[in-house]
């Protein structure tokens, strides 16, 4: 009974490490990011500083895409502003401001959203640290260069939620 628990303990040890190695597989250094994408999250920071969270799902509408937002782009999904957009407006005070990055991984979509508002692209999922008075891990946001699109050119905040 023993052996196998022994057997079954090294085997968790190593698919953990395969699949923490694999996550960090797409990371880039910090000066690759695109200044198009850190310009649009300096713009998602300044948007969750709001004080309304009303005001702030307003003018996150800009810079919002895929699955964010409806099939027309042209509001957020009804539970996005009550939860994701909530957690981080809400938290954002625990984070480095001016932000600092601490991480950017980049990888390839083949779609994200709905109809007219589906983008492909490249996604840079980017954390930002903690300032000093807020313990944890940094937390990231993932920003899309559509690619192929034809209205949507600019980059877009495509997953928010973990501030």
């Amino acid at each position: 009974m023993k052996t196998t628990a022994l057997i079954i303990l090294i085997a968790l040890m190593q698919a953990s490490y395969f699949l923490s190695a694999q996550t960090k597989a797409n990371d880039i250094s910090i000066t690759e990011l695109p200044a198009s994408v850190k310009k649009i999250l300096d713009k998602y920071v300044e948007t969750l500083n709001l004080s309304s969270i009303d005001d702030c799902a307003t003018k996150f509408i800009t810079i919002a895409g895929g699955g964010l937002v409806n099939e027309d782009g042209t509001k957020l999904r009804n539970d996005i502003k009550t939860y994701s957009l909530k957690k981080d407006h809400d938290n954002i005070k625990f984070y480095k401001q001016p932000v600092e990055i601490t991480r950017v991984n980049k990888t390839a979509s083949n779609g994200q959203g709905f109809g007219a508002s589906t983008i492909k692209g490249q996604v840079y999922k980017i954390w930002i640290a903690k300032c000093a008075s807020g313990a944890g891990l940094p937390a990231p946001v993932s920003i899309m260069i559509p690619e192929g699109h034809a209205t949507i050119k600019t980059p877009k905040v495509v997953n928010i939620g973990s501030f």
